[in-house]
């Protein structure tokens, strides 16, 4: 048996809840700790049983009951949150705050994008335009990687 185990135990066997099994018994004579540990759980559970609580005194029920019929009679402090407090006040807020925030996210127009004006084909402009709107289409597609340029079939190590 291993130290967390009896730790775990120790409470019930010092209050005799529950007997101590042979395990026990001989991990608590080779386990000097443990064994501290059960005398000191006893001793503490012994002088509880011994102890008694005192009385209250004759006039403790009489000033208790003058005390709570002070405390009722004084007028109550109204806290500066305190009108946050009413249920009213408070549904009628968080729905106010809800009203605000539908209105903000549905009423939320995107920017109107602004209006560019294509330039004709042919010129360096337009076909820099073209080129980037068509840029996924061209890098994707394997048939411009087959041809060659009509300068690279003429063999460069042929030249005198």
């Amino acid at each position: 048996m291993k130290c967390e185990e009896i730790k775990e135990m120790i409470l019930d066997v010092a209050a005799e809840a529950g007997e101590a099994t042979p395990a026990m018994n001989e991990h608590l004579f080779g386990c000097a700790s443990c064994a501290g540990k059960l005398e000191e759980m006893r001793k503490t559970l012994a002088l509880l049983d011994e102890w008694q609580a005192p009385e209250p005194t004759p006039y403790f029920d009489t000033r208790l009951a003058a005390r709570m019929r002070e405390e009722r009679a004084r007028p109550m402090r109204a806290g500066w949150l305190s009108w946050f407090r009413a249920p009213a006040l408070a549904g009628g807020l968080a729905l106010v705050l809800m009203l605000a925030g539908g209105i903000t996210w549905f009423g939320h127009q995107p920017p109107a994008p602004i209006a560019q004006v294509p330039e004709a084909p042919g010129t360096a402009v337009g076909d820099l335009q073209a080129l980037d709107n068509n840029e996924d289409l061209y890098a994707n597609f394997d048939v411009l990687d087959d041809l060659q340029a009509p300068d690279t079939d003429v063999d460069q190590s042929a030249t005198p």
